[in-house]
């Protein structure tokens, strides 16, 4: 087991990594900016680090300053989290070579699944359903285009091979369009991700949003955990999520999840990972893979009784899997609300000091926070400041759960987006399930 473990990140994911560590007896280093001192995983690690200034770039994202750190603290490994430096395949090759253990997959699987092109090639050699599209990047020939896109059939869409975060995509709805399309879209790639290679895709209409996921030794072995319903969305961030996806046949999700798993078989994939699929008309296609942990692992968490941050760090010891595919049972079901330092009408950050927190309780009810009375929420940083998980014996159970639980929850002093999760919870569309990526936008704008 790994005597030392230094966690490059902040927040509820870092206090969460923190928790896992002193479970199995690791002792934890925390590197924090100056805007962070206070933290509560900083107040509770056994060490601390300032690596820089408040600005990301200059602390989360400064690779050399982390490395540093784990030299001076004589760390084994590094802890991720998500964002940041977690998909970063420079920066876990640096960590390797370094001497240090890198706490997710290899680097080369990060670049091989950090560009979508590749990432398709390697899910449609192992059975994984994809997504009708030109297979491949598009070039410079404007007859190949639109040839590709009358055979996939409007509307299409056109997605950046580099892209994330909603960034780099771009629909198009008829031929006349398509051309510039493709140009501007090229253009922004190159701008915002370093590489204009783009490749088209067939789009679909009302697709749910819903990902698989899985667990890898690093050594051919792997198992999958289930599957998640993030469908909630607004501009492609995650509001609300849930496991299991509601409504889909058995059968379905049984074909999907063992592609998932080969496909993880055949990378040799080492840890945590999810891979996200849309979902239409009991047909799922794959979109993108997730080389890290997710910030909704706790709702998989609670529907299976894994703790995938601690299987993160056993797999990093080089231990096998603590369990095989027959031990994982899904039961129950899981909500995960992601509450926000923002204002619920307008979206807009809302730093500042939390003058009153109080956290819900009772049956099934988990809080993910590094809130407390009297913290300052700093406004360098993603708004994310709690996740609130309910499980019950059943879907409608483990709603009611939700409700009481959030109407429960007290954070004064600063503005969240409490009010809006208490009326999603509530909506009847959504209570029913199976709503699509679209939904909630449409909901906002009536």
């Amino acid at each position: 087991m790994l005597d030392k473990v230094l966690i490059a990140n902040r927040g509820e994911i870092a206090l969460r990594v923190l928790r896992a560590c002193k479970e199995l007896g690791i002792k934890t280093v925390a590197v924090h900016s100056t805007a962070d001192k206070d933290l509560m995983h900083v107040r509770l690690s056994d060490e601390c680090v300032c690596i820089g200034p408040p600005s990301p770039t200059d602390s989360y994202l400064n690779i050399p300053a982390i490395i540093s750190a784990m030299e001076v603290t004589d760390a084994d490994a590094v802890h991720p989290g998500y964002g940041f430096l977690s998909e970063n395949a420079d920066f876990a090759e640096q960590v390797e070579n370094s001497g240090f253990a890198f706490i997710g997959p290899q680097a080369e699987t990060i670049r091989l699944m950090g560009d979508k092109v590749s990432a398709i090639d390697v899910m449609r050699d192992a059975g994984v359903p994809t997504v009708p599209g030109s297979n491949g990047p598009l070039d410079d020939n404007k007859e190949r285009t639109l040839s590709l896109a009358r055979e996939i059939g409007y509307p299409v869409i056109i997605k950046a091979a580099a892209g994330g975060g909603g960034r780099g995509m771009r629909v198009v709805h008829n031929e006349a369009a398509l051309l510039k399309a493709v140009y501007v879209t090229q253009t922004e790639a190159k701008s915002f991700f370093g590489s204009g290679v783009v490749y088209l895709e067939k789009f679909l209409e009302n697709p749910r949003h819903v990902e698989i996921q899985v667990l890898g030794d690093g050594q051919g072995k792997a198992i999958h955990l289930g599957d998640r319903d993030c469908s909630l969305q607004r501009r492609h961030q995650k509001v609300l999520e849930e496991a299991p996806a509601p409504g889909i046949p058995d059968e379905v999700r049984e074909q999907v999840t063992e592609t998932c798993v080969q496909a993880c078989k055949n990378m040799k994939y080492r840890g945590a990972g999810t891979l996200e699929f849309l979902y239409e008309e009991d047909n799922f296609y794959f979109i993108e893979m997730n080389t890290r942990l997710q910030v909704e692992h706790p709702v998989t968490e609670m529907i299976t009784g894994v703790d995938i941050v601690k299987e993160q760090l056993r797999i990093a010891s080089g231990e096998p899997l603590s369990i095989s595919q027959a031990d994982v049972s899904l039961e129950g079901h899981a909500f995960e609300c992601r509450i926000n330092a923002e204002d619920p009408a307008t979206f807009l950050p809302c730093p500042g000091k939390v003058t009153l927190f109080h956290a819900p309780g009772g049956p099934g009810v988990r809080v993910d926070s590094h809130l407390y009375s009297g913290y300052t929420v700093p406004p360098y940083y993603d708004s994310l400041v709690a996740k609130l998980i309910s499980y019950g014996e059943n879907r409608d159970q483990a709603l009611v759960r939700m409700q009481i639980a959030l109407d429960e929850l007290l954070i004064d002093g600063i503005r969240s987006n409490i009010p809006l999760q208490r009326e999603l919870v509530r909506d009847a569309d959504f209570q029913h399930g199976g709503v699509n990526i679209h939904y909630l936008e449409h909901k906002l704008k009536s």
